[in-house]
């Protein structure tokens, strides 16, 4: 069969974003029509994400609607649970995060009626052809894989080790997407605390090189680990002041208040750790984002435990706080612990999510009266949402369009976003 409609929806992190846009850039190279809807498509391409059971659970659901017309399975829930997808759809091929050079060949294979898999591959995922899904968004992939052993997380299993790419080539990709019109650029990858930790190289390294790109023009570092956040923040902080263009903002995953949960968990840090981070960036920038993520009932997450986790959140007060209930991923060390009461872990998931709100809340109202540039990046009831020099989400009220960058006032707040007027 020669050029088909091929349907692709991605889920999941940024880093699988990128894969969707990447896949649905070779495929259009190949003369394939994508679309974003499966009605009328010849074929489909689901770019999975198997990082909690919920998600996992959607991803099963998707499969199967899909599998009566020629599919081909991605992203991590291929490469980590391939017995799972061969079950669910057995007619499907599949294709790793690490193999996507190959989606015109396994989504030929696909529409042939044979079925094919490209699993453990080692892609160089810079300076491919991409569909985008936002033309304002260039998301770029800075390293594939990580160094860490998380006794609860997939990830590894999906990705495998640190693989960096050089900065070179992720320069020459962050000035591709700037002269195609992108107007914020996401650094991702699986932790963007060890990049370069295989070639010699660093973060504040590859900042320092994007500064170097000419441009109006945002840039978002990704999530980094504790673990590795402390040898190279002071440098991420340097880079940040010389160049106003990097967003104040830092993504910094504590998941537990307690070092013995930690400890469990093997993730390489203290809660310490992930304190002194905080207090480092915002003494030295004053306004300043922190975003972090917290796992609930974890199996030996005792009610002591727990409550370290609500005063380092108290103590701490991070703006953004993405709260997930501990699920049990195939293939991880933490599967065969015994579970916590499911009763007991909802409770504290609710705890922690008021928790949350009333700190982001009151983060939010700390900005009002703050004047300054907002980037548009879409449309909003009330006029249009951006980002201002911190990262920090901003509803514009009374704005024509929804690109470019607007002078605004903050007049207000919500748990999600800060809400303002335009000034000039």
């Amino acid at each position: 069969m020669g050029v088909a409609r091929i349907h692709i929806e991605e889920y999941g992190c940024s880093a699988s974003q990128a894969d969707s846009e990447m896949i649905a850039g070779l495929l259009a190279a190949e003369g394939h029509t994508v679309v974003r809807g499966e009605e009328g498509a010849d074929a489909s391409v689901i770019v999975t994400c198997s990082v909690k059971d919920a998600t996992a659970s959607r991803m099963v659901h998707r499969m199967r609607r899909l599998s009566s017309r020629p599919l081909v399975v991605a992203g991590c829930m291929a490469e980590a649970e391939p017995g799972m997808v061969r079950r669910i759809a057995p007619r499907a091929s599949m294709m790793g995060p690490g193999s996507i050079t190959r989606a015109a060949e396994l989504v030929g294979e696909a529409l042939g009626g044979r079925r094919a898999e490209a699993l453990g591959g080692s892609d160089k995922k810079v300076g491919l052809p991409r569909v985008r899904l936002d033309s304002g968004v260039g998301i770029v992939e800075i390293a594939s894989g990580c160094m860490s052993e998380c006794s609860f997380c997939q990830t590894k299993l999906a990705k495998g080790g640190l693989r960096s790419h050089r900065v070179g080539d992720i320069v020459r990709q962050v000035r591709a997407d700037v002269r195609d019109g992108c107007g914020e650029i996401w650094l991702t990858s699986t932790d963007n605390g060890c990049y370069g930790h295989d070639i010699g190289s660093s973060l504040p390294e590859l900042l320092r090189a994007v500064s170097g790109v000419d441009g109006d023009f945002g840039v978002r570092v990704g999530m980094m680990n504790p673990m590795y956040a402390g040898r190279i923040l002071d440098g991420v902080a340097d880079a940040m002041e010389a160049d106003p263009r990097i967003y104040r903002f830092l993504h910094i995953p504590v998941q537990s208040g307690s070092d013995s949960v930690l400890a469990s968990m093997k993730r390489g840090h203290t809660a310490e750790t992930f304190e002194r981070a905080c207090a480092t960036m915002r003494a030295r920038f004053g306004r300043f984002t922190v975003a972090t993520d917290v796992i609930v009932g974890y199996p030996t997450e005792t009610g002591g435990d727990f409550g370290q986790t609500v005063a380092l959140l108290e103590r701490t007060r991070p703006d953004i706080v993405n709260l997930s209930r501990y699920s049990s991923r195939p293939g991880t060390e933490a599967a065969g612990m015994a579970r916590l009461d499911e009763g007991v872990t909802q409770g504290r998931s609710r705890r922690i999510h008021a928790l949350a709100g009333a700190i982001s809340l009151e983060s939010g109202r700390a900005w009002a009266g703050w004047e300054g540039r907002v980037r548009l990046s879409g449309r909003s009831a009330r006029g249009a949402v951006g980002r201002n020099f911190a990262y920090r989400q901003v509803d514009v009220e009374g704005c024509e369009g929804a690109s470019g960058t607007v002078e605004a006032r903050v007049t207000g707040a919500t748990p999600h976003c800060l809400l303002a007027a335009v000034i000039s």
